[in-house]
């Protein structure tokens, strides 16, 4: 089936979460979380439990599909996928997949999901320099590249050096995603607003990344349910429609930037135009974005790489409150990875579901059409488009 003829086909229906808390905060195990939101998830579709029959997943998610589906009580597991990729790359791509096991008929109810409970594993920001490298680790351990704030931080100073973008831009992304979380009760730093001056003074991690540009660690679940259309329209909530989806990655591109031939941009070039074609609309269309932030660099070249502004241009674009609610383009208007919570970007697609819905604590005015995307600078990466 040609993707365009799934436009609207599929709607998110449920949403749940648990509590987000800092990295090793978690009361409960990781497990427990991801039962706590897809539970929450289930309920808020106002079906039961027994009707799901697929999970959907990414990043080397440990909470397999038929250790959730014995612990719920799923009479019949019909379909189960997990994105390849680290990072958040996956964090649309395990919605499309869900997507496509519910437009082609293979399931019925599909939950995409995503945990963490970093103190229980493992810190995902802490360098692990292993003994033996392979594959993109290869290409950069080797170097002293061995956390992603390194590896990210060449891509945005290469930016920076042939546009012209500044630190106090990349702050601007920083200070809007704290804004927004200030109204958030979920937010881990709601109560902790900053400024550019605080986002300068901000220790710095890896040259140009100051402490503020960088996403959270945190620890937390959450859930998304998907059906068709038709079914969704005799639910408890109202349908949030995926008009298209898209992942994948451009010519050359890895995780480690080793190998790119644009080295100033988010990988969503080749991903972005699917996207947008599979809608039938354009940049413009966007009324609201949640775009992933596990760098604030890589915000900017990501609204670059989605046809906002031109190549070189979204240190500007971000400038003067355009992208916070009321601006141009307000994104992450839960607060984000930077100022929510991070986990792994699944809380921007509850985000986005929340705007299409109109129940936002930041709601943007009359928002039809909703941006969702996840991991800029990895590879794979993916895109989502939703609608009220």
């Amino acid at each position: 089936m040609p993707a365009w003829e799934l436009k609207d086909k599929v709607a998110i229906v449920g949403i749940g979460e648990t509590e987000y808390t800092r990295w090793g905060k978690a009361t409960k195990s990781e497990l427990a979380l991801t039962l706590e939101a897809i539970v929450k998830a289930v309920n808020d579709a106002g079906i039961d439990m027994s009707e799901v029959d697929g999970f959907c997943s990414y990043a080397s998610e440990r909470q397999e599909p038929i250790t959730l589906a014995n612990a719920l009580g799923i009479k019949q597991l019909r379909w189960n996928t997990l994105h390849w990729g680290g990072g958040g790359g996956g964090s649309a791509g395990g919605v499309m997949d869900a997507m496509l096991a519910v437009a082609t008929g293979v399931a019925n109810y599909v939950v995409a999901y995503r945990s963490l409970a970093q103190g229980q594993f493992y810190r995902f920001g802490m360098a692990k320099g292993p003994s033996v490298a392979s594959g993109n680790s290869a290409f950069s351990n080797c170097f002293g590249l061995l956390t992603p704030a390194m590896t990210f931080a060449l891509q945005a100073r290469r930016h920076m050096h042939e546009y012209g973008t500044t630190s106090l831009q990349m702050g601007a992304v920083a200070v809007a995603s704290y804004k927004h979380a200030q109204n958030n009760p979920r937010a881990v730093m709601r109560g902790r607003p900053i400024t550019l001056s605080d986002h300068q003074a901000s220790r710095m991690i890896a040259d140009p990344f100051h402490l503020y540009d960088c996403c959270q660690e945190n620890d937390g679940a959450c859930a998304v349910v998907l059906t068709t259309a038709a079914r969704a329209k005799h639910l408890k909530q109202k349908p949030v429609y995926i008009m298209s989806a898209s992942q994948g990655s451009g010519y050359r591109e890895g995780v480690s930037g080793h190998n790119k031939l644009q080295y100033t941009t988010a990988n969503f070039g080749a991903v972005a135009k699917d996207l947008y074609a599979r809608a039938g609309i354009t940049p413009k269309d966007v009324d609201v974005a949640q775009i992933y932030e596990n760098f604030t660099g890589m915000v900017i070249m990501s609204i670059e790489d989605h046809g906002f502004c031109k190549r070189g241009e979204g240190g500007p674009f971000v400038e003067g409150g355009r992208i916070e609610i009321g601006g141009e383009l307000p994104i992450n208007t839960s607060g984000g990875n930077l100022a929510e919570a991070y986990i792994h970007g699944f809380e921007l697609v509850i985000e986005g579901v929340r705007q299409m819905r109109g129940t936002s604590v930041n709601q943007v005015k009359d928002a039809e059409i909703c941006l969702v995307a996840g991991g800029p600078g990895v590879a794979p990466c993916s895109d989502l488009l939703i609608r009220r």
